[in-house]
């Protein structure tokens, strides 16, 4: 019979020798047995036996690293960075304060190779290596733990939008050789921009600017952000541009190609494929391509040597990831020029609040043109109000003015004319009957909504409205306003009939159009380019766009018209843009002046007075109502937090897909808003995050989903 001690000789009885045996022998009762180094009696690396290693499953209470044995034959192979398929839950790994989660065979990724674990009992070892490709790196890592803390997820989760999924054949083809270094681009038309070309030879020169550029009208951004990628390239470092869509991609991928040839830049958007997309992917990763153009997944592309983050057009809602935990663009790309000590460009047309923010703060500067260079590239802009439509017989028949009748009839005599038309669809939503501002509560400034046709409540706190009051006029009549427009081709091809007519939209989008005659209707976001610039555009219906029941409605309709309005010649060259919206209204007369960038500090003054986002932020808990109201009574908020709500959320229509955010179809779901001063902001995700995860290791199974700063508050 065999011992694990050798027992030692039996001394004296009553001696100092016996003594110490007794402590010899209590001490080593009290060491627990050291467990066999095997599994399923294979022996494991003699170095480093043990892999941290991250399972592919996303939930938080599970949020951690889990240790495996590594077998001796996947020593070489089991290196830090490759995909691993591991056992979890029972027959597999145990969870660490003793619950079996789950069962069977997960994906995971090594993090490290250990000497040792501070797990008490025996591992199980490592099922296998799915491939030897290191496609996690500390620096991605890193990277995926600040966007899980920062929006409350599971780093999992984040790993799943980060790194795409493994396509065999094109991991076995080998990556090109990297192209030699090229040189520095000149300056093109930066120049028209005040620090224009300071910016791009702090780029060329290693630096690490930042920088919020408001760009010019017209077709030129696309060569712009190419040169400055261009700059950074020719530095020796990466550059990462990432755009809202496969068109504007494509634009800026034929840009980079004019400028620096073929092989210089990785095209990464879903219109590529799994597999030439998964292969572009691993030339980044491998060093072979140092510049990426990509849509939103492209945020966490490994490009080496990171030099430079851009992102175009940051207010376009497609930046917001629609999966757990819906991190932004902006966001990411601010965490990785922190973390990676690299410069960072946030561009558009127009300009978001969140961006204003970044240059009151200093954190960036502004990159913008003089009023000259504006007046020189901007169409001339015309509106048509409310009392113009009411004493233009022209508009109650033909349902388009005068003025926009006889802008489109003059355009269409040198080139095509752009007609923009509200999506359909309707929001219900309030305003002064007399000056049509959004009606809001006067406790937490939420959007007002009618219940019943007496019944007035607040769509954030759910508090009676009571005897509103306009803050700007003194109305105290509410009106109830629709958003949507049922403007149609057929419509506008009656009123010239003979002009053809193009369409682009939701279903199908035009990239481009010849610069002949036509008339082109489309939806917001679907302009195409037209070759030469358009000679007119008509923004229809301006006031069911301002008029939705959003934080974000003036600012997205002067985003969407700005948008528009860039693709028409300039005032120079004959460019009219006729705008049917309120003169008076805000962004109406920022669209007037093009000053997009003094709306957006206006816009940002307001809510810093008023407590809205960005200046402060915000979590959105939602689910069924005794969910949330449990969730709300466990979870340790910080000290200056404020609750608001719960309120209901409606249900999707019969007949219409659930969108991101809604209660499933059938169900009754709440909100609550949970709101706190921008010092608290990691605070909050922090107390959420737990909150949510204490409920699932509690096993519950009703939980409630939670967004941090949404996008959808009203």
């Amino acid at each position: 019979m065999s011992s694990d001690h050798e027992q030692p000789e039996e001394p004296a009885a009553g001696g100092p020798e016996q003594l110490a045996l007794i402590r010899e022998t209590v001490r080593k009762a009290q060491v627990p047995k050291a467990k066999p180094r095997t599994w399923r009696g294979a022996a494991l690396a003699k170095e480093l036996p043990v892999a941290r290693v991250l399972v592919n499953k996303g939930v938080l209470h599970l949020d951690q690293f889990f240790d495996y044995a590594v077998p001796e034959e996947l020593d070489a192979e089991a290196l830090p960075g490759v995909r691993v398929r591991v056992r979890f839950g029972a027959g597999g790994h145990r969870v660490r304060d003793g619950r079996r989660e789950g069962g069977g065979m997960i994906d995971g990724f090594i993090v490290e190779r250990r000497a040792d674990t501070d797990y008490g009992g025996a591992l199980a070892a490592l099922a296998y290596v799915v491939s030897p490709e290191p496609v996690l790196s500390p620096g991605m890592l890193a990277l995926a733990r600040a966007v899980a803390d920062r929006y409350a997820g599971s780093l999992a989760d984040v790993l799943q939008l980060a790194i795409p999924p493994r396509n065999g054949r094109a991991e076995s083809k080998p990556s090109p050789e990297p192209l030699p270094v090229p040189e520095s681009p000149g300056i093109g038309t930066w120049e028209r921009y005040a620090r224009g070309p300071a910016f791009l030879a702090a780029l060329a020169d290693g630096g690490a600017p930042r920088a919020v550029w408001t760009a010019l009208p017209g077709p030129h951004w696309p060569d712009e952000l190419a040169r400055a990628v261009a700059a950074t390239l020719a530095s020796g470092r990466g550059a990462l541009v990432v755009v809202p869509d496969g068109r504007r991609a494509a634009r800026l991928d034929a840009a980079l190609t004019a400028l620096l040839g073929e092989g210089h830049h990785a095209l990464l958007t879903a219109e590529s494929g799994p597999e030439k997309r998964y292969r572009q992917w691993l030339a980044v990763r491998r060093g072979s391509v140092r510049a990426v153009v990509g849509t939103r997944a492209a945020m966490f592309a490994p490009v080496q040597r990171l030099g430079l983050v851009a992102v175009w057009d940051d207010g376009d809602a497609s930046l917001s990831d629609e999966h757990a935990p819906f991190p932004h663009v902006r966001e990411v790309l601010e965490l990785r020029a922190g973390q990676e000590s690299c410069a960072f460009l946030l561009g558009g047309t127009s300009c978001t609040v969140e961006a204003a923010q970044l240059v009151e703060s200093g954190w960036a500067l502004p990159l913008s043109a003089t009023r000259d260079q504006v007046r020189l590239a901007a169409p001339l802009v015309r509106t048509v109000g409310d009392a113009e439509l009411a004493r233009d017989e022209a508009a109650r028949s033909a349902r388009l003015p005068s003025l926009a009748w006889r802008a489109v009839r003059d355009g269409l005599t040198i080139g095509p004319v752009l007609v923009q038309v509200p999506r359909r669809g309707y929001v219900p939503a309030l305003a002064c009957e007399r000056c049509r501002v959004t009606a809001r509560c006067a406790h937490c400034a939420g959007p007002l909504e009618a219940l019943d046709d007496r019944d007035v409540s607040c769509r954030w706190c759910g508090r009676d409205a009571g005897a509103w009051h306009c803050p700007e006029c003194g109305g105290t009549r509410l009106r109830a306003r629709v958003v949507g427009a049922r403007r149609t081709a057929e419509e506008l091809g009656r009123a010239f009939p003979a002009v053809p007519v193009r369409t682009s939209g939701r279903d199908h989008v035009l990239d481009a159009v010849s610069g002949r005659p036509a008339l082109v209707v489309s939806t917001p976001g679907a302009e195409p380019v037209a070759e030469g610039g358009y000679a007119a555009a008509l923004l229809l219906d301006g006031w069911a766009m301002l008029s939705r029941p959003d934080l974000r409605a003036g600012e997205d309709a002067l985003r969407r018209w700005i948008d528009a309005a860039s693709l028409v010649r300039s005032q120079s060259e004959g460019g009219t843009v006729v705008v049917m919206g309120e003169p008076s209204l805000r962004p109406v007369q920022a669209l007037v002046r093009w000053d997009p960038v003094g709306h957006a500090q206006r816009e940002l003054a307001e809510r810093a007075e008023l407590g809205f986002p960005p200046v402060s932020r915000m979590a959105a808990v939602a689910g069924r109502a005794e969910t949330v109201e449990d969730f709300l009574t466990t979870v340790e908020l910080p000290s200056d937090a404020e609750v608001l709500g719960p309120v209901s959320l409606p249900s999707p229509p019969p007949g219409r897909p659930r969108r991101p955010g809604e209660p499933p179809i059938g169900e009754s779901w709440v909100r609550a808003l949970l709101r706190v001063p921008p010092g608290s902001g990691a605070a909050l995700a922090a107390a959420v995050k737990s909150a949510q995860a204490r409920r699932l290791a509690r096993g519950g199974t009703d939980q409630v989903r939670i967004r941090v700063d949404p996008l959808d508050i009203g």
